[in-house]
């Protein structure tokens, strides 16, 4: 039998004797029930991070068309649409200097890094347009968003740690930063939702491009895309499925969830085993 001795602490929970009498009958128990309070407040506080945010994924889901097309946002002021211009603009003048589609890897400075301007793929026209219509450096704020929640985005690619030469050059990380900040607006199938300057991505493949000003004759816009053979301005925004529609004056609801929830929840659940752990062996002695 362990801790028989009274001039000994108990052998197995090291604590401390007070006149020759252990403290396990009194303390142990409140000390487990402060244990297993800090362990439901740890699954308490993961479980709301990440169940909201699926939550809120899974009504997106569920909304019929109408309903989506319906959370398109309008542009009384017309100030989105200046900036909108101004980003059509800075993609239109790609066109002609870039001319070569090139996806291999290069190594950027960092920030404002740039391939040659003669080559680059479907995300350096985003990120050439934003820089020079916006001042938005895609590069930098994609890098310290992806240090800050780095497991939150897509691990594909198999990176353990952010790569500020890749990182912004990649569709999907891009699209999780436009959702993680808030500018994400309603996919629909109507072309008047699509404003100039306006970012848009397809999921049948992996793409993604800016809308014109310029329409067809149907009404429908173009875009400004670099799908291969350089930077041009097409007919082609409903040739595939939309996956994700983006607008960088739209201030939309932005993401908390960060790697705290991840933390948090691997956490409660680190803690849960422990206590599981600890439960077995009392039990077995």
């Amino acid at each position: 039998m362990r801790g028989t001795n009274p001039s000994q602490g108990d052998a197995t929970f090291g604590l401390p004797m007070h006149g020759g009498k252990q403290e396990t009958e009194v303390s142990l128990p409140r000390k487990r029930l402060r244990v297993k309070l800090v362990h439901l407040l740890f699954a308490a506080l993961a479980l709301s991070m990440c169940l909201f945010p699926l939550r809120d994924w899974l009504a997106a889901r569920r909304r019929p068309m109408s309903a989506i097309t319906a959370s398109v946002p309008t542009d009384p002021t017309g100030t989105a649409g200046d900036a909108g211009l101004a980003i059509a603009a800075a993609a239109r003048s790609q066109i002609g200097r870039t001319v070569n589609y090139d996806p291999s890897y290069a190594r950027l400075s960092y920030p404002l890094g740039d391939v040659p301007i003669e080559t680059g793929v479907c995300t350096d026209v985003i990120v050439r347009a934003l820089r020079d219509a916006l001042g938005m450096d895609l590069q930098q704020l994609v890098h310290e968003d992806m240090r800050a929640a780095f497991l939150l985005y897509p691990r594909r690619w198999g990176l353990k740690l952010p790569d500020s030469s890749i990182d912004h050059r990649r569709t999907l990380n891009l699209m999780r930063y436009f959702e993680r900040k808030g500018f994400s607006v309603g996919v629909s199938g109507k072309p008047e939702d699509y404003l100039p300057g306006d970012i848009v991505t397809w999921g049948s493949i992996i793409h993604i491009m800016i809308v014109s000003d310029r329409k067809n004759e149907q009404g429908v816009p173009l875009v400004i895309h670099n799908i291969g053979g350089g930077a041009r301005e097409e007919d082609a925004l409903f040739q595939a499925d939309i996956t994700g529609h983006y607008r960088m004056t739209h201030k939309g609801k932005q993401s908390r969830l960060n790697n705290v929830a991840i933390l948090a929840s691997a956490a409660a659940i680190i803690g849960a085993a422990a206590t599981a752990w600890r439960r077995r062996g009392s039990r077995s002695t």
